[in-house]
């Protein structure tokens, strides 16, 4: 085996390897069976829930100046005898609810 090809090939592998990994770490985001599982868990606290929704596509959302993609659903509870609707934001790389409000 001659040394140049052996060194090309290392060099090949570890740039494969390199775009490879970041590849990966770019296109991971956060489920949104997992983003609503975490909601349904923090609501449960205030009372049983009635139905909870998620969309399952990702839409751009901007809160200036910032810009993000985030998957939007909802929750119906019940809250002192009372049915109450709540609508959620959460971005979908990290799972982090950025906004929730009342229907």
């Amino acid at each position: 085996m001659n040394w140049k090809t052996f060194v090309t090939g290392i060099a090949v592998g570890a740039a494969a390897g390199y775009a490879m990994n970041e590849a990966v770490h770019r296109a991971v985001t956060a489920s949104p069976e997992s983003v609503l599982a975490k909601v349904k868990k923090a609501f449960k606290e205030n009372g049983p829930i009635d139905g909870s929704w998620i969309q399952m596509t990702e839409e751009d959302y901007e809160k200036y100046p910032f810009k993000s993609k985030v998957y939007r659903g909802g929750i119906s509870l019940t809250e002192d005898g009372e049915k109450k609707q709540y609508e959620f934001i959460a971005d979908t790389k990290t799972g982090i609810v950025l906004d929730v409000y009342p229907i």
